[in-house]
């Protein structure tokens, strides 16, 4: 590769990884052996050099103490591969959708040339089916090969992302095979069978603006949505939201009308839910996010697109309000706690 090429693909590289603070609770997150390092509260273990690439660095993406946003960052001898892999805690935890959410974000950012070269099941450290592996082919103009893979284990969603040039996509590769193959974990029963999410597309659905009809029940703090995770289940495209942040979907189980919509928000499980209401007629509000889920009031239907903008732009006239938080501690602790605030 010539030499003039390095700083274009240096740039391009840096926008294919993030940008990461030093959380001075770093060592409460991982515990580095003379060979390994272990993510210490999902008891996820993994090689300090694999296919070529060494541990850089280590530490807390964000939530800084918690340990619930950890990552390990790896580089090529040459610096020219990057990789790095995250293990976090969101409360709605959802392999196939972390994927089909990087997928989006991978197609988006790097440009209409890029291409899906692979989209299937793995094998997690010997365990067959338990890793979804996506390989990106002539992303940024065809400078680059990305590739990625997402595990559930427990509680706990692993991301692995592996980048360097076209020209060392071999390298990319093997680094990210490597890493797959490589994961230990305290509990293996804990991995999930996981397979790519599979979109339809909803029959057409009648949208109008739902009505705030009153605050969450008691009883339903946590949230839980009754949603085939994993790719188990085919989902179906319900609408599309336009916001002034983005575009987003509606997503429901296929062929079950007037069961739960989410609406995910990005690849590390942040979305909204509209959960059938327990108890009620309606349908319950709750804002999903690392290691939280908030409970909101209950509409007497599904909120029509335009008004599910307005809810996350933070418009909606209605103004939600939060009745209860749900925080998951990285020790497995549970904490419900009351409370009165607006979405936004």
């Amino acid at each position: 590769m010539p030499l003039r090429a390095l700083p274009l693909v240096s740039a391009l590289l840096a926008l294919a990884m993030p940008a990461f603070g030093h959380a001075a609770e770093e060592a409460e997150a991982w515990t580095p052996t003379e060979t390994t390092l272990r993510a210490n509260a999902a008891g996820i273990i993994l090689p300090q050099t694999v296919a070529g690439l060494s541990l850089s660095r280590s530490g807390e993406v964000s939530n800084g103490g918690k340990g619930i946003d950890n990552y390990a960052q790896y580089l090529s001898q040459d610096g020219a591969v990057q990789a790095t892999l995250y293990v976090y805690l969101p409360s709605y935890a959802d392999a196939a959708l972390a994927a089909y959410m990087t997928d989006k974000a991978v197609m988006e950012r790097f440009g209409a040339k890029t291409r899906r070269t692979s989209y299937a099941s793995a094998a997690t450290g010997g365990h067959a089916g338990t890793a979804i592996r996506a390989v990106y082919d002539d992303a940024a103009d065809g400078a680059l090969t990305t590739a990625a893979a997402f595990v559930h284990a427990g509680r706990w969603i692993v991301k692995m992302r592996v980048t360097g040039p076209a020209e060392r996509r071999k390298d990319v590769l093997a680094g990210l095979d490597g890493m797959i193959a490589n994961l230990a974990f305290d509990d293996p029963g804990a991995l999930h069978a996981v397979i790519p999410a599979k979109i339809a597309t909803c029959p057409a659905a009648y949208n109008r603006d739902a009505r705030l009809s009153g605050a969450a029940p008691s009883g339903t703090e946590k949230g839980e949505i009754a949603l085939p995770r994993d790719g188990r289940g085919s989902l179906c495209l319900r609408g599309t939201v336009e916001t002034s942040d983005g575009r987003y979907e509606m997503l429901q189980q296929t062929g079950m009308e007037g069961s739960a919509i989410i609406v995910p928000i990005d690849d590390t499980g942040s979305l909204l839910a509209f959960e059938p209401a327990r108890g009620r007629s309606g349908y319950q509000l709750s804002m999903h996010s690392l290691g939280q889920t908030e409970l909101y009031g209950v509409y007497d239907r599904i909120p029509s697109p335009r008004q599910i903008a307005a809810i996350i732009d933070g418009k909606d006239p209605q103004t939600a309000q939060a009745e209860a938080t749900t925080a998951y501690a990285a020790n497995g602790e549970v904490t419900v706690s009351v409370t009165r605030k607006s979405l936004r």
